[in-house]
């Protein structure tokens, strides 16, 4: 199994997101969603589902932002 950042995806209401990705980074998204698959037993229908997960796990492990948001926001989390 290999060690991905992210786990099985909940079950949430879909996001509606527009934008413009590069089409390395789309292929790479499209092969992270097929390795998440694979390793979860869990296929992803859509690897732009993959995003919000993606960004959500991005900021929850940034030492840099978390120190400068609790400067802003000091009662969060």
């Amino acid at each position: 199994m290999t060690k991905l950042k992210l786990g099985p995806l909940a079950n949430d209401k879909p996001v509606k997101v527009t934008l413009e990705l590069p089409a390395a980074l789309a292929d790479d998204l499209a092969t992270y969603a097929q390795i998440l698959g694979r390793d979860t037993g869990q296929p992803v229908a859509d690897p732009m589902k993959l995003i919000v997960p993606m960004l959500e796990r991005f900021i929850a492990t940034d030492r840099g932002f978390a120190k400068a948001r609790r400067s802003v926001t000091p009662d969060r989390r």
